[in-house]
């Protein structure tokens, strides 16, 4: 059962995305409006990106609220990468929004499109540039703060269409400064190439939480925890990997326990060392061990008193970091080990 911290993390998460559909909606609006005045052939850009923003703060709304249900029988580990399919999703529509961007300014450049009312539309996208810029930060903020993949490619994107404003608004100046109609087109197609790569970046993020790939940052955070909460018999932790599902991590590795314990005090000794490592732990989640004995190969490592089997005396404890928590077993002793965890001594 959800407890009241998720469930109110799921309704500020739910909450964000409504905001974002309502505001998306209104500065669609206001760009459109200033389009309809100018003819800006940038400000139609600025306009076709605000659509992208329109329909992903929709699908957010659907995909938030899927994502935020329980584990279930056919979801075992929860419904969280959705949002990552909403964010991948984002982010090609971004990239497919650029290439309109990029094919109708090539044609106002070829068809030489005259601009009006250059001063209304400044003032127009300006505005709509300063909801944008509230409405991307909070987005980011919720997003980081209730791990919501979903919402903080949503932040990015609105704070990136920030930028896309102010460039417009920059043309539109440079056109009435200067006079050469030229320019419009040329900003329209710097922004839709600005916008393809911030697609492609979108789009490149999600399929690797999709396809599960390891995150540093994520695995610092979890190293800091596991060595927080180390204690006496918790020798050794190898071939450690994460699934991410949106806010809920599953994280599984191989522990490296006294041979000597019987089963019932390693569990009470993992058990207790899991729940601790959650709770410091930036996201929901849970970890599974696979438990090795530790062979008698990490006597100088290991901090275990009165071990009855003990070969060496202890030296120096091997801090738990990335490279150490991913990588293979290594003894500290003379032996080796495979890869299944099983020590070899001469």
């Amino acid at each position: 059962m959800a407890n009241s911290v998720t469930t109110k993390s799921d309704s500020i998460r739910n909450r964000a995305a409504w905001i974002s559909a309502l505001a998306s909606l209104t500065i669609f609006g206001l760009k459109v409006g200033a389009y309809k005045i100018t003819g800006s052939t940038a400000v139609l850009s600025d306009a076709l990106e605000s659509i992208v923003n329109v329909i992903a703060s929709l699908v957010a709304l659907f995909v938030i609220r899927f994502a935020s249900q329980p584990a279930d029988h056919e979801h075992p580990y929860g419904h969280g990468k959705a949002e990552s399919f909403s964010s991948a999703f984002e982010g090609g529509m971004i990239f497919f929004a650029a290439i309109m961007i990029i094919g109708e300014a090539v044609k106002a450049l070829i068809n030489h499109e005259p601009t009006q009312k250059l001063e209304m539309g400044l003032l127009i996208v300006g505005g709509a540039a300063l909801v944008n810029l509230a409405l991307g930060l909070y987005l980011k903020k919720v997003g980081t703060n209730h791990k919501s993949e979903a919402l903080r490619a949503s932040g990015a994107h609105v704070l990136s269409d920030v930028f896309t404003t102010v460039g417009v608004m920059v043309g539109l100046g440079l056109v009435m400064i200067t006079g050469y109609q030229w320019l419009d087109p040329v900003v329209a197609i710097l922004v839709g190439l600005q916008l393809a790569y911030s697609g492609y970046k979108i789009v490149r993020e999600s399929l690797g939480i999709l396809m599960d790939e390891q995150d540093e940052q994520v695995l610092e955070n979890l190293a800091v925890a596991l060595q927080k909460n180390r204690v006496p018999g918790v020798i050794d932790i190898h071939h450690l990997r994460t699934i991410r599902s949106g806010r809920f991590h599953h994280v599984d590795a191989h522990l490296v326990v006294p041979e000597y314990w019987d089963v019932s005090h390693v569990h009470e000794v993992t058990h207790s060392f899991e729940n601790r490592v959650v709770a410091d732990y930036d996201f929901d989640g849970e970890l599974a061990f696979h438990l090795d004995p530790c062979k008698k190969s990490y006597c100088s490592a290991c901090v275990v008193e009165n071990c009855p089997i003990r070969l060496h005396p202890f030296k120096e404890g091997r801090p738990f970091t990335v490279k150490s928590l991913t990588d293979g077993p290594r003894p500290t002793n003379q032996g080796a080990y495979d890869n299944s965890g099983s020590s070899q001594t001469n």
